[in-house]
């Protein structure tokens, strides 16, 4: 048992809700394995300003892990934001510097990660993204900004977050932006011609495991699916993708390369990626 003292630094995941989060577990036995006082929690918060006060009050209060539905709302308490995260608007990282508390996202480039590393090309593309909640805009902004796609088709329930999102991707990239409502003749339309399908809601997560957006008899050949749930680690959504002969992108991979992103703008050292892989591993073994 590593030693609390007053000198250990204190960081958390915030989020609604939050008991089934994987941070603290991989986050710890990062701590652990670099012998750093550090010490990780996870925190039910509905009142975010409240939090980020008590954040700001607390000296030794490090760092801030941000997850759903608190991505978008978090951006108004924070000091400073860099652009390019105040332009995709949303983040998920806060850190304590100082007096300061500075806003990030690490969702955008742990998601492009998982995709370059799984070997998927996306110029030349078409994407079909579902939902355009935080996540959704992270990631988003990050594909288009950082790769040449042929075009991004965007469908939500959310009429007014999905309009918002089109217009602000039009406004800050130079990307085709396609966007709909989620019906079945939206969905069948898009599924034609999708090269890549990214799910960036909730839906298939635990509990809810039965659940996905997409009919099986919408899947073509050649097709990727990426979802960003990683409980369970295969989702029904990427169950029945792979049953197709589809190849499949698992949350797991984003939400580690953004979790070690944010292990390094705690900390100040490079993650320990390995460490954190396996624990997640263990860890989604255990819940299955």
């Amino acid at each position: 048992m590593r030693s609390i003292d007053c000198n250990t630094q204190v960081c958390a995941v915030i989020g609604n809700p939050i008991a089934h989060s994987l941070s603290p577990a991989i986050h710890n036995a990062a701590y652990e394995f670099l012998d750093l006082n550090f010490v990780y929690v996870a925190c039910p918060v509905e009142d975010v300003k409240g939090a980020l006060a008590g954040m700001r009050a607390i000296k030794n209060f490090r760092g801030m892990s941000v997850t759903i539905p608190h991505k978008i709302e978090v951006m108004k308490y924070v000091d400073e934001i860099a652009a390019v995260d105040r332009n995709i608007g949303s983040i998920n990282t806060v850190v304590h510097e100082q007096d300061k508390l500075i806003g990030l996202g690490t969702d955008g480039m742990g998601a492009l990660k998982a995709l370059v590393d799984n070997g998927v090309a996306i110029d030349g593309k078409n994407i079909l993204m579902l939902g355009a909640g935080g996540v959704a805009r992270a990631i988003a902004f990050t594909l288009a900004l950082n790769t040449r796609l042929k075009e991004l088709s965007l469908i939500d329930i959310n009429e007014n977050q999905l309009q918002e999102l089109t217009t602000d991707l039009k406004a800050g990239t130079d990307a085709v932006i396609k966007s709909g409502g989620v019906s079945e003749n939206t969905l069948s339309t898009e599924m034609e011609k999708a090269d890549l399908i990214i799910n960036c809601t909730p839906i298939g997560m635990h509990p809810n495991v039965d659940a996905s957006l997409i009919p099986p008899g919408l899947f073509r050949p050649e097709q990727v699916v990426f979802d960003v749930v990683y409980t369970p680690l295969e989702t029904k959504l990427l169950a029945e993708a792979k049953s197709c002969g589809l190849k499949t992108i698992p949350g797991v991979e984003m939400f580690i390369n953004q979790a070690a992103l944010q292990f390094e703008h705690f900390t100040g050292v490079d993650a320990p990626v390995g460490v954190m892989r396996r624990v997640v591993m263990e860890q989604l073994d255990h819940q299955s």
